[in-house]
């Protein structure tokens, strides 16, 4: 996979992009600084303007946004009064509430100061993607969001190509419908990403009926009902199966995916989280995100372990999510 070409495909999309960690995360500044002298995207800083041009002279010609001195401050807080009030929250809640950034930020988003955001450096995924759930809401109603993971290197393995783990960062133990959509939404991401022709493993520890078991009764379940959507592919399938084409020769000669899939589809979180990051670690890949799909607009979350390579192409890909809004 060549990065360069989503950083390209960015640039010309031109769309504002917001930091809510720029004031207390030096990986986001140095980020942020490659992001702008790139033009990957024009970024918009959240925190002290003099506090950050103290600390790096280079951030003299950025955008910043103090939430306590923004003249537009207290009408944010009046929106998220009107959004919330049902939920119980106070206006003088609401006022201290506008006041973080991971608020102010996607309040910035949802108001059209900022066409996305990209943040989680510094926090867990809870408190970056929480106000977006709260604010921003998700595309469909009913529908929940979920996540994938970008993973793509060389070793002797992937050799280049590129491929998503979903669902990785969100819904702890998706039923079978919920293994759907994360499939649809993952597809949408892939094609979103240029990444080519996508083909789709629902994982387990079972092959077309090696084992048996709750989990993979619910991963063949929600291949069944995927498989109707005419997109190419298969389950359930092991890992080994779906991804070394010498393998599925021998486990499951007829799937249509020849242990070619780029698209990995796993059971519950416990298995994406630690599939990836093994992955990374020890398989030496990079992992990016985890991608949020399924909101109104893009709101993307970064692992408390990234670096800022891993920031700067999560920034291109949330401006890649932009490009939807514009049709």
């Amino acid at each position: 996979m060549k990065i360069k070409r989503l950083y390209k495909k960015a640039r010309e999309l031109n769309k504002t992009i917001v930091f809510p960690e720029a004031g207390f995360s030096d990986r986001t500044i140095e980020a942020i600084k490659y992001i702008k002298g790139k033009k990957i995207a024009k970024p918009l800083l959240i925190g002290d303007e003099s506090a950050l041009i103290l600390r790096d002279k280079a951030l003299i010609n950025f955008d910043i946004i103090n939430p306590k001195t923004f003249p537009f401050t207290e009408q944010l807080a009046k929106t998220l009064y009107q959004k919330r009030k049902e939920k119980g929250m106070t206006f003088e809640e609401a006022q201290n509430q506008i006041l973080d950034p991971y608020y102010f930020a996607t309040m910035l988003v949802e108001e059209g100061y900022a066409d996305g955001m990209v943040a989680g450096a510094e926090a867990t995924t809870a408190d970056t993607i929480r106000p977006a759930l709260q604010i921003i809401k998700t595309e469909k109603r009913g529908k929940k969001i979920s996540s994938s993971l970008l993973v793509y290197g060389k070793n002797k393995f992937l050799n280049g190509k590129a491929m998503l783990i979903s669902d990785c960062g969100i819904i702890p133990n998706p039923t079978s419908e919920e293994l759907v959509d994360i499939a649809l939404n993952s597809v949408k991401t892939y094609e979103m990403l240029g990444l080519g022709n996508h083909k789709v493993a629902f994982l387990s520890y079972s092959t077309k009926g090696s084992s048996e078991g709750e989990s993979v009764e619910k991963m063949r379940t929600a291949y069944a009902k995927f498989k109707k959507s005419g997109i190419k592919c298969d389950g359930e399938l092991q890992f080994d199966a779906a991804l070394v084409p010498s393998v599925a020769t021998i486990k499951c000669p007829d799937s249509p995916l020849e242990g070619d899939a780029n698209i990995l589809i796993v059971p519950n979180l416990d298995v994406g989280n630690i599939v990836y990051k093994a992955m990374q670690y020890i398989g030496g890949l990079n992992a990016i995100g985890p991608i949020i799909q399924g909101l109104n607009k893009p709101v993307n979350d970064l692992s408390r372990g990234c670096s800022v390579d891993d920031i700067i192409t999560l920034t291109a890909i949330t401006v890649l999510q932009c490009k939807k809004e514009e049709k």
